[in-house]
């Protein structure tokens, strides 16, 4: 069994897992997975992750306003924020950024008031950003480099170009199963580009399900399709790399990024409080 999968950005609080959540979690960690980043997208479902952290002992949480989610925050957001960031196991300040997609969200610059005060909220910390960008690659790179955070640019749909721009901040690529889809050309571009040193993994479950499983609910195992097709169009291109060394390679890129212990403190039974 394939194991050392480090899950960077997931959502169980989402609504989807409301009727078996423990359920899936449970066995998600019998199927390899030691590590998983719970990624809060408004104050109530950060809050909801810093629960779940509290819950299993490899669950880590993130706070923060998704940019979809600027148009309903409160006045006091970021004093909210500062008070969710100092909980235990909040490893991240995310899922925060720019998304230009969907007309009924937020003004771009109001996006961006939000975005960048949560980069100095995580700057004020000390602690990595995941990073949404949606159609809005330009504004985005500008205010990284701007501001210069530690992170990761979750759900990577730049260019290898700018990637590689991304890189060049010290930041991280987070890669989910987008590579899978058919004609998927610019993300596995990007998979095969860059340094595995500054790759990291991700399902953004309940979403963005990996081939073979399109259409049904995503969840931190399947992860292993996303490493195992990455794995494969490496080697294709000379950079011979297995499956399982990718897991390895992406969990301690992960574990340096979000300050997480390594090794295991408990055994393969999950303890729920």
């Amino acid at each position: 069994m394939l194991n050392h999968i480090f899950d960077s950005h997931a959502h169980y609080d989402d609504e989807a897992f409301t009727q078996d959540r423990h359920e899936i979690i449970k066995q998600m960690h019998k199927q390899g997975v030691c590590r998983l980043i719970n990624v809060g997208a408004n104050i109530v479902r950060s809050k909801e992750s810093i629960a779940l952290a509290a819950q299993y002992p490899f669950i880590y949480a993130s706070v923060g306003i998704h940019p979809c989610d600027v148009k309903d925050a409160p006045c006091d957001y970021i004093q909210q924020l500062e008070l969710l960031v100092k909980q235990p196991k909040v490893v991240a300040v995310g899922e925060i950024g720019l998304d230009y997609h969907y007309e009924d969200n937020a003004p771009r610059e109001v996006q961006m008031t939000f975005f960048e005060a949560q980069l100095q909220l995580a700057k004020q910390y000390k602690l990595p950003v995941i990073i949404h960008d949606r159609e809005a690659h330009g504004d985005t790179l500008d205010l990284l480099k701007k501001h210069k955070p530690t992170g990761v640019v979750h759900c990577f749909s730049g260019s290898v170009e700018m990637a590689n721009e991304i890189i060049k901040l010290g930041m991280y690529i987070g890669l989910g199963g987008a590579v899978t889809f058919k004609n998927a050309r610019t993300p596995i571009a990007v998979a095969t580009a860059i340094p595995v040193e500054y790759m990291v993994l991700e399902t953004d479950a309940p979403y963005m399900t990996p081939v073979p499983f399109r259409g049904k609910r995503c969840n931190s195992a399947m992860i292993i399709h996303t490493a195992e097709h990455i794995a494969n169009a490496r080697s294709e291109q000379g950079n011979h790399i297995n499956t399982q060394e990718l897991l390895d390679i992406t969990r301690n890129n992960a574990t340096k990024l979000f300050k997480v212990p390594l090794e295991d403190s408990y055994d393969n039974n999950v303890r729920v409080r």
